[in-house]
């Protein structure tokens, strides 16, 4: 059975920074793209950040550029997000998506999804 289970969320100030970890189980990931997503309340799931198998090709959102990063462990089979210079608006539960394919940004394009876990930024 394969699960992703995302943790590292929490409540900070604006300013402030977070580190997110998926950890995945059941198969390895070493072969495919990984990706970070949110979805704030009332709004869609969107596209926050992917990173190819190899780690050589990584895609940020616009909104994120500069302050997020994206990174993964394969021998852990854990992929991470290190955001900084936490804003209000990036208030979101983030969830890991795995095995994707295709477009990197694209939610449809993942096979295997996280619960998600809760950031909150006050301001």
């Amino acid at each position: 059975q394969v699960q992703l289970v995302e943790s590292g969320g929490g409540l900070v100030q604006a300013g402030g920074s977070l580190r997110l970890s998926c950890a995945a189980s059941g198969r390895s990931f070493r072969n495919s793209a990984m990706g970070w997503f949110r979805q704030a309340p009332g709004k869609e799931r969107e596209f926050v950040a992917a990173i190819s198998w190899s780690g050589g090709s990584i895609y940020y959102a616009d909104s994120v550029k500069g302050r997020f990063t994206i990174s993964r462990d394969n021998a852990k089979n854990t992929v991470y997000l290190q955001m900084n210079s936490l804003k209000p608006e990036d208030t979101a539960v983030y969830f890991c998506a795995a095995a994707g394919s295709g477009s990197f940004a694209v939610v449809d394009s993942y096979a295997y999804w996280g619960q998600g876990t809760q950031v909150t930024v006050s301001s």
